[in-house]
């Protein structure tokens, strides 16, 4: 990992690894409108100053993440590239999951379902594992460093979405006491 992060165009960049968020953002634009609607809990949600510019920042590292992914190598034929595609295809595989019973569950009815069983927010899980996995496999402290700045954003965004869920269905607060917010085996 050097200081000064590398800028490089190639094939072999972490956009690969990246490329998984505008494939499910596709996945989401053609499963209908309804299903897009509830993607944006956001727009119904109430929120303070506060929310809203950890949103945008949030939005904007991610933005930023996607396009330096463009011009940052991979490190193929070193460990930290093991362990970063590990990571990646645990998120990889969590984002396929919870996209499909994302879209698969009625939009009036929570979601607690598959992937929702383990966590109240496994999209944002998969996110945090795809994005620390593409920095660690790129070598890149920057990368991961944004990753970082990904989590506390979405953090914020989780605590939003649960204030919005708890008004919205009446059993959220027993889904919050049985399921973790992150990741864990749901209590019984």
């Amino acid at each position: 990992m050097s200081l000064i992060p590398e800028f490089k165009i190639g094939i072999w960049n972490a956009w690969i690894f990246m490329s998984i968020f505008l494939l499910q953002m596709l996945v989401m634009i053609f499963a209908g409108k309804r299903i897009r609607k509830r993607s944006h809990v956001s727009q119904d949600a109430k929120r303070n100053n506060f929310d809203k510019y950890i949103s945008i920042i949030g939005n904007l590292v991610w933005l930023l993440a996607l396009l330096y992914s463009v011009f940052l190598p991979l490190q193929p034929g070193t460990i930290w590239f093991y362990v970063g595609f590990s990571l990646f295809i645990i998120g990889l595989i969590i984002m396929a999951v919870a996209t499909f019973d994302f879209i698969t569950t009625p939009v009036d009815l929570m979601i607690t379902k598959g992937s929702y069983k383990f966590s109240r927010h496994p999209m944002y899980v998969a996110t945090f594992f795809i994005c620390l996995g593409t920095g660690i496999a790129a070598l890149s402290w920057l990368f991961i460093l944004l990753s970082l700045i990904m989590v506390y954003c979405f953090h914020q965004e989780a605590l939003i979405e649960e204030r919005f869920c708890l008004k919205k269905y009446g059993d959220y607060r027993e889904y919050m006491n049985r399921v973790p917010r992150w990741l864990g085996l749901p209590k019984t």
